[in-house]
């Protein structure tokens, strides 16, 4: 069975931004408040920061636990792994999750500065500089035969989109506005020449779109 590159989860506000601007290590999103724009997630059974048992079980959740079925590895923009810039400074930090990051794989963070891999709790990564098409060899076959996720941020997710390398996408619309960051799309049917696309609402106000492969 081929091994895909999917998108899972990734938010982004009712005018297409996927995150805000003036991104700081105290505010990962830039002025959006992931609060907000992840409302959608919070409540469900298979949120993994979750401490206590319950939650809705409703299509967010159904979205939710997909998140890493049969992922083998992850593919992750600098930016989504720290708001630094230019050389590392400081590789004593490590990350904005902590010692037990949600990732649970071999994560290949997309960088023009050299920096020595390493593993948090299950998760360890890796810091490479390459093209789409290859940094994706290099993950499918750290993956063991289980797809790759692609994680963001929007400007990663158009690289990769752009590269024609993206095979299933799922994108959440969240009914806030931003006005200005990272914009993903001015119009969810703008991939309509390469992806089937259906979109589902939820009860929670969301609108989840799904693509895949014509």
């Amino acid at each position: 069975m081929a091994q895909l590159l999917r998108v899972q989860n990734f938010t982004v506000s009712e005018d297409g931004f996927g995150s805000g601007e003036g991104q700081s290590l105290e505010r990962p999103f830039g002025h959006a408040n992931p609060a907000e724009l992840m409302a959608w997630a919070f409540p469900t059974a298979h949120w993994p920061n979750r401490s206590e048992p319950g939650g809705s079980r409703g299509v967010d959740d159904y979205f939710m636990r997909d998140f890493d079925r049969n992922i083998g590895a992850e593919i992750m923009g600098r930016n989504k792994f720290g708001p630094m810039r230019g050389p590392w400074e400081n590789l004593d930090w490590q990350g904005w999750w902590g010692d037990s990051p949600p990732f649970h794989t071999p994560v290949f963070v997309l960088t023009h500065h050299a920096r020595p891999s390493f593993t948090l709790d299950d998760t360890t990564f890796h810091f490479v500089e390459a093209s789409p098409a290859d940094v994706l060899e290099t993950a499918k076959a750290a993956a063991g035969g289980l797809d790759v996720r692609l994680g963001g941020g929007v400007a990663t997710i158009r690289e990769f989109l752009d590269a024609d390398l993206v095979d299933t996408m799922h994108v959440v619309v969240a009914p806030i506005e931003l006005g200005a960051g990272e914009r993903l799309w001015v119009s969810p049917d703008e991939f309509s020449d390469r992806f089937h696309h259906e979109a589902v609402p939820s009860a929670s106000g969301v609108t989840h779109h799904v693509y895949w492969r014509r």
